[in-house]
């Protein structure tokens, strides 16, 4: 053996005409997956049919509900309060958000994080801000970058169309939870059409702050006291997140069904191009058999 010969161990060599390529798919490979979209798209057809019947529903709901919204805003309307009529260097503020626990149906729940996370972008948050998540998916979304402010949060919404006596407990769970808001918003989906809604906001005021501006205003009503006034406080905010809820359940099952509606069209699609894929490879495996045949033949001959 000569001296100058070295040997390369590990080194693995191909030959330039044998190039590392992909497998191609079977025709049970094609198969399969033509069978798994087709019952993909066989949910989203009936998804798409039961959120139809919800939003009919929701929908129906939604007109007696903004009557809530309406009259609890009225008297925020009238008295006109701004940040500065709060004695105080830094209010407290609230922040709710009114989502669900529900997912498919677009970005509705994402929408309304980021538009809370833009408002707080263009101020300094610190603890005088909290923030109170209806619904998981909004509290999963908060958890990621506003863990620290969060609040509460509530869970089990969307499941079934929202009652007064859920708006009521969660405005008693906030009162009682011993954090004195001066100010707030509360965060809510506004339903515009079917294939439309926008988000929006609606004031939130303590008793406190209520109390201490609306002298001068509502000095016309001789049987309008304090009392009166904290009452209307919890009422209007118990109105209020009843109003939020019917918006946001309206405007969720209508996005679920434009949802649904895309992503059947979509598996439609595929569907078809599956199809396509599979009768040029069951063709072509078809050719090459018959060429076998005659090969074979051929050569015999």
């Amino acid at each position: 053996m000569a001296a100058n010969t070295v040997f390369i161990r590990g080194a693995v060599f191909r030959p330039a005409s044998c190039p590392a390529v992909r497998n191609m798919a079977t025709l049970k490979d094609i198969s399969l997956r033509l069978r798994s979209v087709k019952n993909i798209q066989k949910i989203t057809k009936s998804m798409k049919m039961v959120s139809a019947a919800k939003f009919g529903k929701a929908e129906r709901e939604l007109r007696p509900a903004r009557i809530y919204g309406a009259g609890a805003s009225a008297l925020y309307d009238k008295v006109e309060i701004k940040p500065s009529d709060v004695d105080k260097t830094t209010p407290k503020n609230l922040i709710v958000v009114m989502s669900s626990d529900r997912g498919l149906c677009g970005g509705i729940h994402s929408n309304l994080v980021k538009a809370v996370k833009a408002a707080l972008g263009e101020k300094q948050v610190d603890d005088s801000t909290k923030i109170v998540a209806c619904g998981e998916k909004a509290r999963q979304l908060f958890l990621r970058t506003h863990g620290d402010y969060l609040l509460m949060s509530f869970s089990e919404i969307g499941k079934r169309p929202p009652q007064f006596c859920e708006a009521t407990f969660i405005a008693q769970e906030i009162l009682d939870s011993g954090f004195q808001y001066d100010m707030g918003e509360m965060y809510y989906n506004w339903f515009k059409s079917v294939v439309s809604y926008k988000t929006q906001t609606k004031p939130l005021h303590s008793f406190d702050t209520l109390n201490s501006v609306s002298g001068d205003t509502l000095s016309t009503y001789d049987d309008l006291d304090s009392d009166a006034i904290k009452n209307y406080s919890e009422f209007s905010l118990a109105s209020l997140l009843f109003y939020g809820m019917k918006e946001g359940a309206c405007s969720e099952q209508s996005s679920r069904m434009t949802a649904m509606d895309s992503a059947s069209k979509n598996a439609g699609e595929m569907i078809d191009k599956l199809t396509l894929t599979y009768n040029r490879t069951r063709q072509a495996v078809i050719t090459r058999e018959l060429i076998e045949i005659i090969s074979g033949a051929a050569a015999l001959d």
